[in-house]
C-alpha cells in the first residue's frame, strides 16, 4: 500500500513540475522544466550521499573504532541479504541516524553519538533495521529524486517572479497565461513541497515495518522512537531543512500547523503500527 501511495505521489509531483513549466513557458517551458529536474537528479543521484555527510560533519569509522556498532549492522545485513554499508558516525548530542547512497551497493549509515549513549543494543538494532530497510528498499533514491522535482519546481516558480520584475519577454511573445503563472508562482511550491513531504511519511511507515522484521521484533524499534522523541525534543541539532526527512526521527521540532510539513509521521502512529504489529494485529 505504501509502495502504491508513493508512485501515486512520484508521479502527481513530476506532473506538477510539467504542468507549472508549461503554465509559465508553454511547451518551451515544459522542456526547460524536464530538462532541469534530469540535471539535478543526476547531480544529486551520483554526489548526495558525500554532500549531506560532508554537511554533518560524518566521519567514517572503522570495526576497531566502533565495535558493538558495525556487529550490529552486519547481523541485520546478513539477515536481510545486503552488503555490508560504510558506517559513519556523528559527533553530535542529539540521537538521531540515517542512511544514504544511491544503491544497495553504496549503502551508509550514519549515527549521532547521542544515540550511541542512550539506547539498548536492542533498541540500536530496532533503529539500524529502519535504516537498512530505506537502503533495502531504495527509499533513499526516491526521497531525493522528490526532493530534487519539488526543488525544481521552487526554481521555476522563483525564475518566473524575477522574470516578471525585471520585464522578461514581451507579454505577445508568451506562450503561457499570465494569470494561471500568478497563481502558480505562489500555488505550485507550497503543494510540491506538501507532496514531498506525503512521499517522506509514506516511506517512514515502510521502513518502521520493513526495518522491525529486519531487526527481529518490533519492540525494539517502538522503545527506540519513544527515547528518541522525547530526547531530541530537548536537545537541539543544527540541521539544514532540506535534509531533516533523511533521520529517523526528524530533528527539527514544530506543531500545529507546522506538522501538515512534517517529513515524519505522527511518532504516536509509528509506536501503535509497531506494537500492533508485534501483538499481530495489523492497522
Amino acid at each position: 500500500m505504501n509502495t502504491l501511495k508513493t508512485t501515486f505521489l512520484m508521479v502527481t509531483l513530476t506532473l506538477m513540475l510539467v504542468a507549472i513549466g508549461g503554465i509559465l513557458g508553454g511547451k518551451s517551458g515544459m522542456t526547460f522544466a524536464l530538462i532541469m529536474a534530469f540535471g539535478m537528479n543526476f547531480i544529486t543521484y551520483w554526489f548526495s550521499d558525500k554532500i549531506v555527510l560532508r554537511m554533518y560533519g560524518a566521519k567514517q569509522v572503522s570495526e576497531a573504532e566502533a565495535p558493538e556498532l558495525h556487529s550490529i549492522v552486519r547481523r541485520l545485513v546478513h539477515k536481510a541479504g545486503l552488503p555490508m554499508p560504510k558506517v559513519y558516525m556523528m559527533e553530535q548530542e542529539q540521537p538521531n541516524a540515517f542512511a544514504t547512497g544511491r544503491n544497495p551497493s553504496h549503502g551508509v549509515v550514519a549515527v549521532t553519538t547521542g544515540i550511541m549513549r542512550i539506547l539498548s543494543r536492542e533498541e540500536l538494532e530496532g533503529v539500524l533495521g529502519h535504516e537498512l530497510a530505506h537502503i533495502k528498499n531504495r527509499d533513499i533514491l526516491v526521497s531525493t529524486v522528490a526532493a530534487t522535482i519539488a526543488g525544481a519546481i521552487s526554481y521555476l516558480a522563483q525564475m518566473a517572479q524575477w522574470a516578471m520584475i525585471f520585464g522578461g519577454r514581451r507579454d505577445d511573445e508568451r506562450e503561457g497565461n499570465p494569470i494561471a503563472a500568478i497563481v502558480m508562482m505562489i500555488v505550485g511550491p507550497i503543494a510540491a513541497m506538501l507532496v514531498q513531504m506525503a512521499i517522506s511519511r509514506s516511506r517512514e511507515y515502510g521502513a518502521d515495518d520493513s526495518g522491525a522484521r529486519i531487526a527481529g521484533n518490533p519492540i525494539y524499534l517502538a522503545n527506540a522512537l519513544r527515547k528518541l522523541y522525547v530526547v531530541s525534543q530537548k536537545i537541539p541539532m543544527n540541521v539544514n531543512p532540506a535534509t531533516s526527512h533523511m533521520f529517523i526521527v526528524n530533528p527539527l521540532s514544530g506543531g500545529g500547523f507546522l506538522k501538515l510539513f512534517s517529513t515524519h509521521p505522527p511518532i504516536e502512529e509509528r509506536i501503535a503500527r509497531l506494537e500492533a504489529m508485534a501483538s499481530g494485529r495489523q492497522l
